[in-house]
């Protein structure tokens, strides 16, 4: 199979190509004259597939390639007169996939970029990216439409000025005339000119030799680049190879250009030998004849075209049913049953062959009757009772077995029940009978969920739980109901203030305002709304935090007093502590023994428990210095006791003199009372000094 060039060749280079083949033909073989016959044939015929006659392997091939070069020169000279005398490369009524098409159209293609460079005033010189062989046709007619535009008409003064330049100006002024690669140049096939050197190159199928410049053919069957398949053989060629099919076809068959065998069609071809009476019909590798006369159902054709009858009995497998016998007609067949004489308790068979036992017990018959067991024998049968009957022989029948009475306590795990026949065992009310039909198992009820919270599984039963917060309830003993937890005797201590009941639990609440409940989850603790900045008293008035909420309380210090700048805080009170500040020359507010004037606000829980007398305020003394005599310290409620539900004692602790107000009575609120007590300082039975303390008491409800 040859492989077809992917690019045109000029003579040039063919004939350099050739001298590697002229090379290595034997001497007494011209090759010249074998490739003048290939340019003959290709300039005669315009074909080079025609055969070639020459025995020399070696005249063949060069007749080959001088005729493929010759026809590709003539395709290609046809599309450069194409170009010049169309401008165009349509070639009519010529299919443009043919070989020829494709030379002509691709010369034409280049002629006309060649052209279309000349007339746009470009160089000549063309892109390597054409390929040599396109770029050698696009520079002969770029520079052939350079001359003619040169020479044109009336350009005689041009053409005398023209003559007067020297030669050599002319010569270097043609780019062309200083091509290395012009006329082939070194190269033997492909040439091209980078400007600083020369490079040769080879066509496909060859490779360059190590001189550079020349180039030896490449054996695409030793390297294994070729595309033969499998059946075939490699056979190189100059420059290419081709695929040679190892076997031939076989009868019937023809090889194809691609080395495909092709069906010999010789009803097509005429090639048959069927008579007039037959008709051809071809099959692969061979042909048939068929008789043109038809015959009726039953007959068939014979070698001669003779209707013969068709033996249905023979060539039908089975054509009657089981039990007849196929008697063959003229062009049909008949079917005759077979009617045997078979006695007594004895049938025909399906094949109606032989006589077979016939089966009296087989079902739908019964001819023992209910209770009985038929047992079949050969021409007859014979009753006997069925398995949990036995034959009374009084009745001539056969009665039930009581398996139960018989075995007690011995076929079933709990319950027996008889049943005609047989038995059926039963269980107890949370068993279920096991997979041998007779021992009990305990059924697990709490797979199917009878409890609404928790289950126990217990032999033969279940039993139900409930979490904790529930309780089971009496009607049912399965559902689960809540425990309300406020509602108990006890109801009342779990929370301090409210108990809220919730389904399984219980919750504790405060007041609204003024308490929050404690970390404990049932106590409520008081907010200290001054602490914590969330009181609405004005800067003019002072935050003091009771059970439950917040005072805003406003003390103005009396005349001859300054309020002092520290607020006292403690566990349970506020103190607002006014200082006496005489003016100068005040004789009587020096004599005042009144020295300070607090105001301290205290709050109290109520509705508790009150078993002893409990301690409130303190309230601490130091003795001032006298140079006589020593100062005795004297506490004293003077306003505000309501009920007497308090008293004042004195102590001493750590060096100094402490008054100790005591609640003595439980108080009932919530109320606000003021309580004002007096320190007194008396030497010599005369008051020295006195400090006023103004106790503000709020009574709450007790939250905690």
């Amino acid at each position: 199979m040859e492989r077809a060039r992917p690019a045109l060749l000029s003579p040039l280079l063919l004939l350099g190509g050739l001298s590697l083949l002229l090379a290595r033909v034997d001497a007494d073989v011209l090759m010249e004259a074998c490739c003048a016959d290939g340019h003959r044939m290709a300039t005669k015929h315009r074909d080079c597939s025609l055969p070639y006659h020459p025995e020399s392997k070696e005249c063949r091939m060069v007749q080959e390639q001088c005729c493929h070069s010759q026809l590709e020169e003539l395709h290609c000279t046809t599309g450069i007169n194409l170009a010049n005398e169309q401008d165009g490369c349509a070639v009519p009524h010529r299919d443009n996939t043919s070989l020829e098409a494709v030379f002509v159209k691709r010369c034409c293609h280049c002629c006309l970029l060649g052209r279309a460079a000349q007339a746009q005033a470009q160089s000549c010189e063309p892109s390597l990216m054409l390929g040599y062989q396109c770029g050698l046709v696009f520079r002969a007619c770029c520079v052939r439409g350079q001359e003619s535009t040169d020479l044109a008409p009336g350009d005689v003064g041009d053409s005398q000025e023209n003559a007067k330049i020297p030669a050599a100006e002319e010569e270097q002024e043609d780019p062309y005339l200083n091509d290395r690669c012009r006329g082939g140049g070194p190269c033997k096939q492909q040439c091209r000119d980078t400007g600083a050197e020369v490079v040769c190159s080879c066509f496909v199928g060859y490779q360059l030799m190590s001189d550079g410049v020349s180039c030896e053919d490449v054996n695409e069957c030793i390297t294994g680049s070729h595309s033969c398949r499998l059946g075939e053989s490699c056979i190189n060629t100059v420059g290419s190879f081709r695929c040679q099919r190892e076997s031939s076809c076989g009868t019937g068959y023809e090889l194809t250009e691609d080395n495909d065998c092709k069906d010999i069609d010789e009803c097509e071809n005429g090639i048959h030998n069927c008579p007039p009476d037959f008709i051809c019909q071809n099959t692969l590798g061979s042909f048939r004849c068929r008789p043109k006369l038809h015959c009726k159902s039953g007959f068939i054709q014979d070698a001669l075209g003779s209707c013969i009858d068709i033996n249905e009995c023979l060539s039908i497998s089975a054509p009657c049913p089981v039990g007849q016998t196929c008697i063959n007609t003229e062009g049909s067949y008949t079917c005759q049953k077979n009617v045997p004489n078979c006695g007594r308790g004895y049938h025909l068979n399906e094949e109606g062959t032989r006589c077979v036992d016939l089966d009296e017990c087989a079902p739908p018959a019964e001819p023992c009757g209910p209770g009985h067991r038929c047992l079949n024998s050969p021409g007859s049968f014979r009753c006997d009772c069925k398995a949990g009957y036995y034959f009374d022989g009084i009745s001539r029948t056969c009665v039930d077995i009581n398996e139960c009475q018989r075995y007690p306590g011995r076929l079933c795990g709990h319950k027996c029940e008889n049943t005609p026949g047989s038995y059926h065992c039963s269980c107890s009310v949370g068993f279920r009978l096991s997979v041998d039909g007779r021992s009990c198992e305990d059924v697990n009820e709490c797979l199917s969920s009878p409890c609404s919270q928790e289950c126990a599984n217990v032999y033969g039963s279940y039993q139900c739980y409930c979490r904790r917060g529930y309780q089971l309830s009496d009607l049912d003993g399965v559902t689960c109901e809540d425990i309300d937890e406020c509602a108990l005797p006890t109801g009342g201590h779990i929370c301090s203030y409210r108990c809220i009941n919730i389904p399984g639990s219980f919750q504790c609440s405060c007041p609204s305002t003024g308490y929050r409940l404690a970390p404990n989850g049932r106590n409520c603790q008081d907010i200290d709304e001054c602490v914590t900045g969330i009181h609405n008293c004005s800067v003019n008035e002072t935050c003091f935090n009771i059970q439950g909420g917040f005072r805003c309380l406003a003390f103005d210090c009396p005349e001859n007093y300054r309020r002092s700048g520290d607020t006292l805080r403690q566990e349970k009170t506020d103190t607002v502590r006014c200082i006496k500040s005489c003016r100068p020359g005040d004789v009587a507010c020096v004599r005042d023994p009144v020295h300070t004037i607090s105001h301290t606000v205290i709050s109290l829980p109520t509705f508790r428990e009150f078993s002893r007398p409990e301690e409130i305020i303190f309230l601490r003394a130091v003795t001032p210095l006298y140079p006589t005599n020593q100062a005795d310290i004297i506490f004293d409620i003077t306003e505000g006791n309501l009920r007497d539900s308090f008293d004042i004692i004195k102590r001493y602790m750590d060096g100094m003199t402490v008054g100790v107000v005591r609640q003595v009575r439980p108080i009932v609120g919530p109320f606000h009372a003021v309580l004002k007590l007096e320190m007194n300082y008396v030497v010599g039975g005369v008051v020295s000094h006195r400090n006023v303390v103004n106790v503000h008491i709020f009574v709450s409800e007790y939250w905690f």
